[in-house]
């Protein structure tokens, strides 16, 4: 029965929109594509080539929620929706975003990013250890924090060796499932070239996996612990290949490690900064200019070549800053565009014709559930506690090990860690998600203990409409429309049942929609 009441309000509540004139309200609003940063530029002159119409601009309430999931994975309380659909200031969207590269969850969440792709695990296949795990997140999360350079920041973990315990970018050749120059070269291509060595040629295969030959590893008395280190036995002159083919004579004594380094680094050939501006935008809009990041090769060339070439302009110009990288992006034309393609051209997504819609990462919808509910999260892990304990209000983006882990967040695509690869996680829709949302005794026992949902219902002091207000406010980030009111009315006015329950319901009906449940 409730999964049908809640069905009921559903098709009601959802079923149109009041703002005529071609625009859908409440997600956007009139605005022509006028370039408003270096990347829009590119942008607009693609669609224009293929006679593709951009979107319109978003509405101030999607920016709102969409800048905050974005930037910092989570949802804005009510009153900063109040506060900032409010504010009459022309310039209150780039003002938002300065205040959002500032805020502490700026740093889990990007740090998030970086651990997915590092393979920040402390249980099998990865096998750090709680220690190693604690020592490679502190190290990665500081360096989000401090902006620490992102050149710097690649070549302190290709160079870096010593223990994993004590030198924490030594992980990086630690978190691997295998020691040998062939996991090393496929997990340095991926995560520093966007590319994966499985689709070289062998010679070039080959040459490149010899730049780590003299990688060398050993144990210590303390338990998981490992020593990374250059291998002292290695004599001769090491014949090896770059990327691109050209080869390279390694000194003896020399860390070819280091001298690949200098070449991924290298100012005239910005190689490492073309797949990291790609996987940056990729962060942000769910789709690399190179799709997926991690396979570049000449058969995928990039949708959009001097986009991509403008974005690596900017990432060097900028001395490899990820935050004026996203500074740039967030406040472009292209970003702030309504998430309603105004074309069905093919090509319309991959050339970011309007905002791409796409499930909630994993970690932020349980936040954002918690958050509603009061409740937390339980987790699980291999390892035993006290490793894994994990506070009360923790937040799950704030999680630093990988094998801690829910049936929620396996649920809903969550990545395991194993490869590093983009397509861990997972943003697709599946029924036993959409059967979790709608009819589990965990999202009722959530939102019938909830007091935050008491305390809208209280201090609305029995008025429907603003039951309905602090409700879309809380859940959706903007207020009703006038239809939603309406129909949130008459459900909150029905008689047999208190307001409270009823408000119930309009919680489990918002949660359940699409505005909620993706970014738009």
């Amino acid at each position: 029965m409730r999964v049908l009441r809640i069905f009921g309000f559903l098709a009601l509540a959802l079923h149109g929109a009041d703002i005529p004139s071609g625009i859908v309200g409440p997600f956007e609003i009139k605005g022509a594509f006028v370039p408003a940063t270096s990347v829009d530029k590119p942008v607009l002159a693609a669609l224009r080539k293929k006679g593709i119409e951009p979107a319109h601009l978003c509405s101030d309430a999607v920016f709102l929620r969409r800048v905050y999931v974005d930037a910092i994975g989570v949802l804005p309380q009510s009153e900063e929706v109040g506060a900032f659909l409010a504010s009459k200031r022309a310039d209150k969207r780039a003002r938002l975003i300065e205040d959002l590269l500032k805020r502490d969850e700026f740093n889990d969440y990007w740090t998030l990013k970086w651990c997915d792709l590092l393979r920040v695990k402390a249980e099998f296949p990865i096998n750090l250890w709680p220690n190693g795990v604690q020592a490679y997140y502190r190290w990665i999360r500081e360096a989000v924090k401090s902006d620490m350079p992102l050149d710097r920041f690649a070549r302190e973990l290709l160079t870096s060796s010593g223990s994993n315990f004590r030198v924490p970018q030594v992980n990086f050749y630690r978190a691997l499932q295998g020691h040998e120059p062939r996991a090393i070269a496929e997990a340095v291509a991926l995560t520093f070239l966007g590319s994966r060595i499985g689709d070289w040629a062998e010679d070039r295969r080959t040459g490149f996996e010899r730049l780590f030959s003299r990688v060398a590893y050993k144990g210590t008395a303390e338990w998981k612990e490992e020593v990374v280190f250059l291998d002292p036995g290695a004599t001769g002159v090491l014949k090896a290949r770059f990327p691109d083919g050209e080869t390279v004579s390694v000194p003896v004594g020399k860390d070819p490690r280091r001298i690949f380094a200098d070449w991924l680094l290298a100012k005239e050939k910005p190689v490492f900064a073309r797949c990291l501006a790609n996987r940056i935008w990729f962060w942000v809009f769910g789709r690399g200019v190179v799709h997926p990041p991690d396979d570049f090769r000449l058969d995928n060339p990039p949708a959009n070549p001097e986009l991509l070439a403008t974005l690596t302009t900017e990432l060097v110009k900028s001395d490899y800053d990820l935050r004026a990288v996203l500074r740039l992006i967030l406040n472009s034309r292209t970003y702030q565009q309504s998430p309603i393609p105004r074309s069905e051209h093919a090509e319309g997504v991959a050339l970011f014709a309007s905002y791409p819609v796409r499930q909630l990462d994993a970690e932020v919808l349980i936040d954002a559930l918690d958050r509603l509910g009061g409740t937390r999260q339980h987790y699980t892990s291999a390892i035993p506690e006290p490793f894994t304990f994990v506070p009360p209000h923790h937040r799950t983006i704030a999680l630093s090990d990988g094998s801690i882990t829910s049936q929620f967040l396996e649920k809903f695509g969550r990545p395991s860690r194993d490869s590093g690869r983009a397509d861990e996680r997972s943003h697709q829709p599946t029924d036993a998600q959409r059967l979790f949302m709608l009819n589990s005794a965990d999202i009722q026992k959530r939102l019938r203990e909830s007091q935050r949902l008491r305390r809208l219902v209280r201090g609305a002091k029995g008025n429907p409409k603003e039951v309905a207000r602090r409700f879309y406010r809380a859940i959706l980030s903007r207020d009703p429309t006038m239809s939603e009111q309406k129909t949130a009315v008459a459900h909150l006015r029905k008689p047999g049942r208190k307001i409270a329950q009823r408000a119930e319901d309009l919680a489990w009906a918002l949660m359940n929609t699409k505005e909620f449940l993706y970014r738009h």
